[in-house]
């Protein structure tokens, strides 16, 4: 049994080198009473406590919400009582010595979305990175090559654990190293599922049409890709029919607009460079040869300009490192927040709120720096209200209320 593995049962007995789980609770821990913001007062509250590296959050059509945890953890909280799903497919855990923001392992158990129609179909949709056999591996090495994966699953009768699942795709080649694999999951309306995979720290597979890195994928709500995916069955006869659109870097924001349809990402740049654009089908978004930020070590320009010929400009750049994740358009009851966009951000540990006019951002607020941490995710809970979750040895679900 390889080193992988090894960890990979140790995660899945609830053990992740010798440490015991965290203990998970639901809380109501007010974190600050009134934060003053430019449109709006708001209250902190955490909601969920004991999390370890939260990564994805969605929630049932009942209100039960449902989190993923990096190291291999699934949850349902149902009231006052959390569940943790053990029937998963089999998760690489591999840790180095530096933690994600150090550059070092970010696989693991990361996105969930449910089924907009889950009340007539029951499905619950997830990735993560998978470990793969030796004859799938880029890199050659039996001991370390993964790739991003989704699934699909659905609940037990008594909703605590997962009755059966369905890898539905697993990136291949798998490759090393253990960085960049998206991976934000949403669904169009038309009958597929898009997610996204990263460059997978390598860079120029996002140019190479014979490779997933580095691309934004669609299938089939079953698995395969859309017939009508923009490659498919275009010369030279080897392009991957499932990618939907090319030149990403590492999207671990992205959403679909509630009025237009149009689908937005967030891509991470090197050091400085992230960016935000309307992801189209086909269309190139230019990494690594069109490029915003430099090299981490040397400061160097990467590529050969920050545009080029048939490649896409986004709509906002964030020059300096802010490191995007998740993102939601709000469609609350705050008229003042009405149709904006929010951005979490890890490296800045805050939110961004964008106002988004005819394609273009008009004005970004920063918002509650260093308040409760790294932010990796923010989502609309179905009570209207935004919760953030973040992305720490100790993290949480915070809710973000609006006061008077």
């Amino acid at each position: 049994m390889n080193s992988i593995s090894k960890l990979c049962l140790l995660a899945g007995a609830g053990l992740l080198f010798g440490q015991p789980l965290m203990a998970q609770s639901v809380t109501d821990e007010v974190i600050e009473e009134k934060i003053e913001t430019e449109e709006a007062n708001i209250k902190i509250t955490k909601v969920v406590d004991g999390l370890e590296n939260a990564w994805g959050i969605d929630w049932l059509p009942d209100g039960r919400m449902l989190i993923t945890e990096r190291p291999g953890r699934f949850h349902i909280i149902d009231g006052e009582n959390i569940h943790r799903f053990r029937n998963l497919p089999e998760i690489d855990l591999f840790e180095d010595d530096k933690t994600p923001d150090e550059g070092g392992n970010q696989g693991g158990l990361l996105d969930v979305a449910v089924h907009p129609d889950y009340q007539n179909n029951g499905w619950i949709y997830f990735t993560y990175s998978s470990p793969g056999d030796d004859d799938s591996n880029f890199s050659g090495d039996e001991d370390y090559a993964t790739g991003t994966a989704l699934a699909r699953a659905k609940l037990t009768d008594d909703g605590t654990d997962i009755s059966e699942y369905e890898v539905l795709y697993v990136q291949s080649p798998r490759t090393e190293p253990g960085r960049h694999y998206g991976s934000r999951i949403i669904f169009p309306g038309d009958g597929t599922v898009l997610f996204s995979i990263g460059d997978r720290g390598i860079r120029y597979p996002s140019q190479d049409l014979t490779d997933p890195a580095g691309s934004i994928i669609r299938l089939k709500e079953d698995g395969g890709p859309a017939e009508d995916n923009p490659f498919v069955n275009k010369e030279p006869g080897n392009l991957r029919p499932e990618i939907f659109s090319f030149g990403h870097r590492n999207n671990q924001g992205m959403v679909i607009h509630p009025t237009t349809g149009e689908i937005w990402a967030s891509d991470h740049g090197p050091n400085g460079g992230d960016l935000l654009y309307k992801v189209e089908k086909g269309k190139n978004y230019g990494w690594p040869q069109v490029s915003y930020g430099t090299e981490y070590d040397t400061d160097e320009k990467i590529g050969i300009g920050r545009e080029a010929p048939g490649v896409e400009k986004p709509a906002h750049i964030w020059e300096d490192n802010m490191a995007p994740s998740g993102l939601t358009f709000y469609t609350g009851e705050f008229q003042g927040w009405n149709g904006h966009l929010f951005s979490g951000s890890l490296k800045q540990k805050a939110i961004y709120r964008l106002v988004i006019e005819n394609g273009e951002v008009t004005h970004d607020e920063k918002m509650l720096e260093d308040k409760i941490g790294r932010i990796r995710a923010v989502k609309q809970g179905p009570d209207g209200n935004l919760y953030v979750i973040t992305d720490e040895e100790d993290s949480g679900v915070y809710k973000l209320e609006i006061i008077e």
